[in-house]
This record gives C-alpha cells, structure tokens and sequence, in this order.
C-alpha cells in the first residue's frame, strides 16, 4: 500500500507552475532534438544516444555529485544528537520518513536537501549554520529543506535544468564534429555552422529563465510550508535575517566557492553586495521572504 502524502501543507500554486513549466521545457526540448536531427541527419543515432545518456546520468547521478561538491558527511545521532532531534521532531510533524542526514565543514551559514524522491533524500546543514542558529530557528531552515523532500523539488529541478546543460553540450559537439567533416566552401555546413549554435543560444536563455522562474516560486512555497508546519513563521524569518546578515561577514573567497551550489542552498551566497547573481538569482529576495512569513504569522495569530 502507498504511504499517504505528508502533512506539508499542498500548494496548487506550486503544483501548477512546475506543470506548465515542465510541459514548456518539454516542448522545448522536443524543437531543439527535433532541429538537430534534421540539421545533421547522419548523426541523429549519436545525438540520441548523448541526449538520452545525459538525461540519466544528471537525473540520477547529480544530486549526489551536488553533495559531494559541497561537502556533505553523513553523520549518526552520537555525532550530531541535536541535528538529528530536529529532523526527528520534523518527520513525526510531517508523517515523513527520516532522510539521511548530514554536515558540511564550512563557515557559510546554510542548509541543503538533495534526493530525487524521501528514500534517497539527504538533509544537510553546514557547521557555520549549526554554531549561529538558536533551536527554533534551526528547526524552521530544516523544516523548509524537508519541504523540498516532500514536493520533489529535486527531482523537478534537476530535469527541468537539463535542456540549458544539455543545449550547450549538443552545440559544442556539433560544432567540434558535425561541422569537422564538411568541405570549406559548402554553403549549408556554413550556414549551419552559425544556426545551430544560435538555436542553442536561444534554448539555453528560454530554459534558463523558466527555472529561475519555478526556483524563486519554489523557495516561497518551501518558506510558507515550513511556517505552517511548525507554526513559527517568525523563527523562519529570524533565521533568514540572521543568515542572510551573517553572509557579509564570510571571507569573499568561501563565497566564491558556494556561489556554484547556491540552486541547491537555502540562502544563496554572494561575493559581493552588488553581485550580478542577484539579477538571475534562484532565490526570491529577503524582502519578499520576509514579507510572505510576517502575512503567515498575522494569519496564524487570528
């Protein structure tokens, strides 16, 4: 018998932009394959071999090459007790199985949760989040990654990203070996030569801004379940202003090297206070966090 949902509460919202998101980047995706199997008909075989090979390795392998990169160690209840309470606290509220658990050695105050589905989920907090949190703060930042693992958004995330990786994988290949073998002067191997590369562009910038589009959304329903999970919305919003205060005390240098990982953070790590990542940014800003978590909590106190 299947497990009952958990109690997160549901978000339609949520639920109907990561369809019609999906349903976008699919028909995207289908255009683009489509273009190139007309465009270089001898190697249709190849590109889908690729296209279908990369599809697989990221849908399965790239949440634990995430983990891996930013540096998550699995740890048992001796060796983190509290950690491990608070996650403990928040699958009894949820009805949620317990998903490993982990800590990053880094100074950068955060938390991440990878895993396409709860049986594979990873939830890990860095030593920098762990030393400035009180409890109740440490428990909603959990409680919004433990969001994540209830809405899939891992999984979501991880194949709608797959078209902008796999545009500019499929364009260097062609251009690197289709083009190879055409004779200079062959006037539609040159003309390809400049379209494919600018399809891929265009595919590329299009995917790109619809998962920005469905992340920034997806951090806001991950906030808003986490306040009416624990039902403290304002030790939510004490964590993000805490943290998000905290970032400009981090050396410039460890930012840099969370900056790459910053999809997957529960607050995105910037190097500079002007930083053109907050323009593309996955994550919506402090203000309107905050903003949505102070509604909630006049809402709960009615």
């Amino acid at each position: 018998m299947a497990r009952a949902r958990s109690r997160y509460a549901p978000d339609r919202g949520l639920t109907g932009r990561m369809v019609t998101t999906m349903f976008l980047i699919g028909l995207l995706y289908v255009v683009f394959v489509g273009v190139l199997l007309a465009a270089l008909r001898g190697s249709w075989p190849i590109i889908l071999i690729i296209t279908g090979g990369l599809f697989i390795a990221q849908f399965w392998f790239s949440d634990r090459i995430a983990a891996y990169g930013m540096g998550a160690r699995e740890v048992t209840p001796e060796q983190a007790p509290e950690l491990h309470g608070t996650i403990d606290r928040i699958c009894a509220l949820a009805d949620m199985p317990k998903p490993k658990v982990a800590i990053a050695e880094s100074d950068v105050p955060n938390a991440f949760a990878t895993g396409r589905s709860e049986k594979t989920a990873l939830v890990c907090a860095t030593t920098g989040l762990l030393r400035r949190l009180e409890p109740e703060e440490l428990e909603g930042v959990l409680a919004h990654e433990m969001s994540h693992v209830a809405h899939r958004d891992v999984a979501v995330m991880t194949i709608a990203s797959f078209l902008g990786v796999l545009a500019g994988i499929i364009t260097r290949i062609a251009l690197w070996g289709g083009f190879a073998r055409s004779r200079p002067g062959n006037d539609p191997a040159g003309i390809l030569l400049l379209l494919i590369p600018l399809i891929s562009a265009v595919v590329y910038a299009i995917s790109f801004l619809l998962t920005r589009l469905l992340s920034r959304y997806r951090e806001l329903s991950a906030d808003r379940a986490a306040a009416l999970l624990t039902g403290r919305p304002s030790a939510l919003a004490s964590a993000l202003t805490k943290v998000s205060g905290q970032m400009a005390r981090i050396p410039t240098e460890d930012l840099r090297k969370a900056e790459p990982y910053n999809a997957f953070y529960f607050m995105p790590a910037f190097s500079a206070k002007e930083s053109l990542g907050r323009l593309f940014s996955s994550h919506p800003t402090l203000e309107q966090r905050l903003d949505q978590l102070s509604r909630i909590s006049t809402d709960l106190s009615r």
